[in-house]
Order: C-alpha cells, then sequence, then structure tokens
C-alpha cells in the first residue's frame, strides 16, 4: 500500500444550515463505500460543535481517491456546498508513519 492515502476534510456549517450538511454529506457515505479503492470512510460531527463535520477516508491509492473526486456523488455535493459551508473544507492528506512499512 505504498501509494494509499489516508485523509481528514473538515465541512463547517453556515449558521443554521447544520442539518442541512449533515444530509448532504451523509448522502455521499453509501455511494462512496461501495467505490473501488475505498477502505474507509467514516462521517463524524464535533462532539463540542455540532456546525463541524468531518470525514476520516483511507483509499488504497491516490488514483482511486482521484476517481472518487470525479464521481457523481461528489459532483452533487459541490454543486450545494457553496451555500452550506461557512468555510472552504480544510484537508488534510496524510501519509503513515507509524506503524512503518519496514
Amino acid at each position: 500500500m505504498d501509494d494509499a492515502l489516508a485523509m481528514v476534510v473538515e465541512f463547517h456549517a453556515v449558521p443554521g444550515r447544520e442539518a442541512d450538511l449533515r444530509a448532504a454529506l451523509l448522502a455521499m457515505v453509501s455511494p462512496t463505500r461501495a467505490e473501488d479503492g475505498c477502505l474507509r470512510y467514516d462521517l463524524h460531527v464535533d462532539e463540542a460543535d455540532p456546525a463541524v463535520f468531518a470525514f476520516y477516508e483511507v483509499w488504497s491509492t491516490r488514483a482511486h481517491h482521484a476517481a472518487h473526486d470525479g464521481s457523481a456523488h461528489v459532483g452533487a455535493f459541490r454543486a450545494v456546498r457553496d451555500d452550506l459551508l461557512a468555510e472552504p473544507a480544510r484537508v488534510l492528506r496524510l501519509v503513515t508513519i507509524e506503524p512503518s512499512a519496514g
């Protein structure tokens, strides 16, 4: 899994749009989990701030993640995100350092 990619993507809802953002994010879970190369795709909400959501995702390769970015369900989210997000999403692209590969 040398080309594996783990990510945390954080979203902040526009005040009053928390439920709408939650629904839009939840709509991506099932189709994403069915995608080739998706090893993990979990949606979380901040326990201290219900306007903050985050995906923890793991992809077997960067190419699989790139395909996900071009999927219809991600496109549907992009079509509504500007109305739902208080700020651009924060994206962390992570590589494993422990446990080590060798």
